[in-house]
């Protein structure tokens, strides 16, 4: 249980680390533009709501990362489930208020691997 949240932990981390470059550095380009189903003009008037968007996923992939490379157990497991939890809010809100789609690609995964790192313990 323990070696798959860690794996889950990873692509969650993974997942925020591309939303962060979406978010901040491809938004207005046609590329972004097309993944987020935005014209020029509106990825052009939240540019800079997405730059701050991408930079919360950059912190959550930040978070997670930190859950897997630190050496102390306690610590390791309190930012999994601080950064896991913090992603299933997000899909919820995100589902709630954008798109459906959010869920899926990013509360599943989330929630997945809350449920095997909390079976894993520290």
């Amino acid at each position: 249980m323990k070696v798959a949240g860690e794996v889950l932990v990873a692509v969650v981390a993974l997942e925020h680390l591309l939303f962060l470059y979406l978010e901040a550095f491809l938004w207005t380009t046609p590329r972004g533009r097309g993944i987020f189903g935005t014209t020029s003009e509106q990825a052009e008037q939240s540019a800079a709501l997405a730059k701050n968007q991408g930079l919360y996923n950059g912190f959550l992939a930040a978070a997670l990362a930190w859950a897997l490379i630190t050496t102390s157990d306690e610590a390791s497991f309190e930012f999994k489930l601080y950064g896991l939890i913090c992603v299933v809010i997000a899909a919820i809100v995100g589902a709630l208020t954008v798109s459906r789609r959010i869920l899926v690609v990013q509360g599943v995964p989330a929630a997945i691997g809350l449920v095997l790192v909390l079976l894993g313990g520290r």
